[in-house]
């Protein structure tokens, strides 16, 4: 599966208070921030567009502010992603956006800012897991789904293969897997906590058809037949890229 990480840190602008959401973007006077500023953009909008240019996702819950902007401004946003070769995904449902790297008609490659790195073996299932928990307790009425750690790294052991000894070294990757999920804002809250809350972008980023086929990917690996998801009718989001692996910074841009 993919997602999008963090652009490096010369992207890591702190832009301050300044022009209005209403600010014309067409007048550069009045969005102007420094003396020379040719942007056509407001500063909330500039602030949203680097914020969807670093993050893997942006939502109403991680990025409020960036959020509503995104809301209000989605055309003039996704105007500039596109200039980039990128292409902007909004799940309004869920309140949830990110970029993907575009694809011509044709079928060829754009130049681009990211470049695709495989989810390990252990990120992936803490990954369907999550979805499995967030579906489930949403089903049960829950408007906040919260896991622990100790759940999530038992999980990713009980698809241990039977000829698997390293018990040690499963249980370490297994819960690097986790910090790496919370670093890529999936999972709500502090690096050393034991609880955290499941993002609602797990459902989207994860479409069914790429669990599906994940799910089949670990059945021939470890010989298991994993719990089988529930029959969805909903529309899910497409995938944000291509299935094999997450977008990260390719540039060092």
């Amino acid at each position: 599966m993919s997602v999008d990480t963090d652009l490096e840190t010369d992207l890591d602008l702190d832009l301050g208070e300044g022009a209005t959401d209403d600010a014309d973007a067409g007048d550069l006077a009045s969005v102007s921030l420094w003396e020379g500023d040719e942007g056509g953009l407001a500063h909330e909008q500039r602030h949203a567009l680097v914020t969807l240019l670093k993050q893997r996702f942006i939502s109403a819950r991680t990025h409020p502010r960036d959020w509503k902007v995104l809301v209000e401004h989605e055309r003039v946003l996704r105007g500039r992603l596109n200039d980039l070769f990128l292409d902007l995904q909004v799940d309004r449902a869920r309140e949830v956006a990110w970029k993907r790297q575009a694809t011509s008609e044709t079928g060829s490659r754009f130049p681009t800012l990211l470049y695709d790195a495989a989810w390990s073996r252990e990120e992936t299932l803490v990954l369907v897991h999550l979805r499995d928990r967030l579906r489930a307790g949403h089903a049960g009425g829950e408007t906040r789904v919260f896991v622990d750690r100790d759940d999530v790294v038992d999980h990713v052991e009980s698809f241990r293969p039977a000829h698997a000894t390293d018990e040690a070294g499963d249980e370490k990757r297994a819960r690097n897997a986790v910090t790496s999920i919370v670093k890529a804002g999936l999972l709500i809250g502090a690096p050393g906590d034991d609880r955290f809350e499941i993002s609602e972008a797990v459902e989207p980023l994860l479409p069914l058809e790429l669990l599906q086929e994940l799910l089949d990917a670990l059945r021939r690996t470890n010989g298991t037949t994993p719990q089988e998801p529930a029959a969805e009718d909903d529309l899910f989001a497409p995938d944000p890229t291509d299935p094999s692996g997450r977008d990260e910074a390719g540039e060092q841009a």
